[in-house]
């Protein structure tokens, strides 16, 4: 059998951009580490059938294992997670291949508003970082009709709220774990979130990896992103010290929980300041993870403390999401995917003006089941 003689320094690059050990990745290709080794070494080779394998495994153009040396890869949007001066971070496949499937759902859905005759989405960078945070708290609150904080429900049902309001604004907004077809789930660590501006089809992605109760801030954080037209992938971290995410960071938190109430309720005297959380929660209806990045803000709890807090909210999320079964399929695209684009592609698929095959690539669904998913949105 023919052999592939690919530069094995692609090979090794190939798995480690795909964020798997060697023994990992072995596994997958269904090889022993022994044998992966010496492929990574050069002590076998492999054939033209084992190369396409590992690079369809390895989420990289077969193509690429035969360059001279690896391609190099920006973010087709700026980088804001960065701290400080600190080293940027070497982007993951999956965040690449999500930013430029996002971006070309954005394409679409831009050429399908203007050819609806839809108008710019007033919003996007109407205002700048110079007119301060409570202007910007301000407008947004009046853009969205919302009150300060609900008077009732939960916070679950506060995040379903938000989403619908901005998406009436004609902001796109995505949330999802994944890239689908059983991959692994986006690392929460490398992002949270990220905002495309455009003013036709401005877009918002939230990493639904992430515990809920993360949730409802990246949605704001990434809003304000859109309101001061600043596109961007972020992390959201209490620690950045970019103006824009510190910026994102403090409208999110007045947004969701205003400074004065807050501090009236707030009771230094406790014994442990999570006892603070239960009326907090009750006043506010927010999440206890938004709670705690407003006392970490205003400097009422320590970092050490509120990085504990979180790791402990993350640990319960992730041992609860593996006993939990979920919802049906269609149930779940139509909570990842935007209504507004979901029910645009479907009406033109629908209506013979896109074809099955772009309208289920673009819905990540078989194109036969495109017709089914139409179901969901009374169609």
């Amino acid at each position: 059998m023919s052999k592939a003689k690919v530069n094995i320094a692609m090979l090794t690059w190939a798995r480690e951009r795909s964020g798997y050990s060697l023994p990992e990745f072995a596994h997958k290709l269904g090889v022993t580490d022994k044998k992966l080794a010496q492929w990574e070494v050069g002590e076998l080779q492999l054939t033209f059938v084992q190369a396409m394998k590992f690079a369809e495994k390895a989420y990289v153009p077969f193509g690429y294992l035969f360059l001279a040396q690896p391609p190099v890869e920006n973010l087709p949007i700026p980088d804001l997670r960065t701290v400080g001066s600190g080293e940027l971070r070497r982007p993951s496949a999956e965040l690449i291949d999500l930013l430029k499937n996002m971006l070309e759902c954005q394409d679409w859905y831009r050429d399908y508003a203007r050819n609806q005759l839809l108008q710019p989405v007033a919003v996007v960078g109407s205002y700048r970082i110079q007119q301060g945070v409570e202007a910007v708290v301000a407008d947004i609150r009046a853009k969205l009709q919302i009150a300060p904080h609900p008077q009732r429900g939960t916070w679950e049902e506060y995040y379903r709220d938000l989403v619908q309001r901005i998406e009436r604004l004609g902001i796109l907004v995505m949330r999802q774990p994944s890239l689908g077809h059983h991959t692994r789930p986006f690392n929460v660590d490398e992002f949270r979130g990220f905002a495309l501006c455009d003013e036709f089809a401005p877009l918002i992605f939230i990493n639904h990896a992430d515990a809920p109760g993360a949730r409802l801030f990246t949605l704001i954080h990434e809003l304000c992103h859109i309101w001061i037209g600043q596109s961007g992938v972020s992390d959201a971290g209490a620690n950045n010290h970019r103006d824009e995410e510190r910026f994102c960071n403090a409208v999110a938190a007045e947004l969701l929980v205003p400074t004065d109430e807050f501090k009236q309720l707030w009771r230094s005297d406790a014994e442990a300041w999570q006892q603070n959380l239960p009326d907090l929660q009750a006043h506010f209806h927010v999440s206890s993870w938004t709670l705690a990045r407003k006392a970490l803000t205003l400097q009422l709890i320590s970092q050490p403390e509120y990085a504990a807090f979180i790791q402990a909210q993350n640990d319960a999320y992730n041992a609860r999401e593996k006993k939990e079964g979920g919802p049906s399929f269609y149930k779940t695209r139509k909570a990842q995917i935007s209504e507004l684009f979901s029910r645009a592609v479907v009406s033109e698929a629908l209506n013979g003006k896109l074809i099955l095959r772009d309208a289920g690539w673009m819905l990540g669904m078989k194109p036969a089941n495109v017709a089914k998913f139409a179901q969901e949105f009374g169609f």
